[in-house]
């Protein structure tokens, strides 16, 4: 198993914290890599110290708690075998990687992609291993009120620095 603790505060630099965009990334690029569990760091050093320094920055407390609402919708999906070779991106920006992982529940495929450089990119992004999605689908991206289209598994998307997306898509029926 393995778990990442994330900074989540100033922690002992007053200039400098992770922005609530950034400890989203940094969770999903922990899950993506093959993280089991998640902490987050939320002590405070310096100008003083504040054992919750999380709770003290309402927007950060918002964002891990919409991040771990996110994370508690998908469990039975995170919780799932990854499939190996399910997908690939190909950045625009040889200098951002862009990484992804697939799942499937039932009919249902999901990919998880996050740009892994502060530049943004455009990603062409393929769910591989499926032999059996429509030609011409529709990939919904979770939490982001859009839709991609898609053909044949091939899909373009646009990343800032550091940006996350979950795509969700539906196989054929069986025959």
């Amino acid at each position: 198993m393995i778990w990442n603790a994330l900074e989540c505060t100033q922690l002992s630099n007053p200039g400098h914290k992770p922005t609530p965009e950034q400890v989203r990334s940094e969770v999903w690029m922990s899950l993506i890599h093959g993280s089991t569990g998640i902490i987050y760091f939320v002590h405070q050093w310096t100008p003083t110290v504040i054992e919750a320094g999380l709770l003290a920055d309402l927007e950060t407390t918002a964002m891990v708690k919409s991040i771990n609402q996110q994370i508690h919708d998908l469990a039975p999906v995170l919780n799932s075998p990854t499939l190996e070779n399910g997908g690939t991106a190909t950045s625009s920006n040889s200098l951002v990687p862009v990484d992804v992982m697939v799942k499937q529940m039932g009919s249902t495929v999901y990919m998880f992609a996050v740009g892994m450089r502060n530049l943004p990119c455009r990603a062409h992004l393929t769910f591989d291993a499926l032999h059996r999605l429509r030609a011409d689908t529709t990939v919904e991206v979770l939490g982001e009120n859009r839709t991609i289209s898609a053909s044949h598994g091939h899909f373009e998307d646009e990343f800032t620095p550091y940006q996350v997306h979950i795509y969700r898509t539906m196989l054929l029926a069986a025959k």
